[in-house]
């Protein structure tokens, strides 16, 4: 058996009753935290906290060489965790059909996301979101400017009036983690007066929700990750009371969003 198991948003606790049973009973424990990073615990934590060993892999260990994981999941119990939810990345889903190719029997134990705590914290309804996008490191992706992924997807979503969810770069293997600050200064050669949401920390008992024009949020420090961007699109009444209510949102960058 292998068992996908989401570990929650922030640390060792952020995980469900089910995922705890689950890492708690497996045989042997893996992980990987390239994708996405719990701030709030180290793998010490979790392995205190859950009582298990937890053996890290590396890129290159899930994608290109996972033979340990499956070898573990055909003789016995395995689990692999990730922060979120451990079916958000598509490396994810290919190690799981990878195990049901070699016959493994797999399940998902699901856990809160970046996504969910983004709608939920801003107050903006999830279905109203369109596709959403990375944002890389200027020298992640190699090119001069923000990449065309990004800016289309931004500009495809506003033109239909839908939010995007810009998803912040993260290297682990150097320690860098985007800030929304980073994020916003990038965005700001062309989207300087777009309203923006600066989500940090989602999940953490003390997150932060801030909306301004991408240049204003380019100037302030938001502190440690996690974070996110919103762009948010056209705006329904209770989405225009929730930016102002919880995000301190400028009323006039609202109300020219109504929808």
């Amino acid at each position: 058996m292998l068992t996908f198991i989401g570990l929650g948003l922030y640390d060792e606790r952020s995980i469900t009753v089910e995922g705890r049973d689950a890492l708690r009973s497996a045989d042997r424990v893996f992980a990987e935290f390239y994708t996405s990073h719990l701030v709030g615990a180290t793998v010490d934590d979790l392995e205190r906290y859950h009582d298990a060993d937890i053996e890290v892999r590396d890129r290159a260990g899930v994608e290109q060489d996972p033979e340990e994981i499956l070898a573990a999941a055909e003789d016995g119990d395995a689990a692999f965790v990730t922060a979120g939810d451990s079916m958000i990345s598509t490396t994810h889903v290919d190690l799981r059909l990878r195990g049901e190719e070699r016959g493994i029997d797999t399940r998902v134990v699901h856990a809160p996301t970046a996504q969910s705590a983004a709608a939920g914290l801003t107050g903006l309804q999830n279905y109203r979101f369109g596709k959403a996008t990375t944002l890389p490191f200027d020298y992640a992706h190699g090119a001069d400017g923000l990449p065309a992924s990004v800016t289309d997807t931004l500009d495809q979503n506003r033109e239909r009036g839908l939010h995007t969810l810009v998803y912040l770069d993260i290297k682990e293997d150097r320690g860098d983690y985007m800030t929304a600050s980073t994020a916003a200064d990038m965005l700001a050669s062309g989207y300087e007066d777009v309203l923006a949401v600066a989500v940090v920390r989602a999940g953490s008992p003390s997150p932060v929700v801030e909306a301004a024009p991408v240049s204003e949020l380019a100037t302030r420090d938001f502190g440690d990750p996690l974070h996110l961007l919103v762009v948010p699109g056209d705006l329904h009444h209770v989405e225009r009371d929730a930016l102002a209510t919880l995000a301190d949102a400028p009323p006039d960058l609202l109300d020219e969003k109504l929808a």
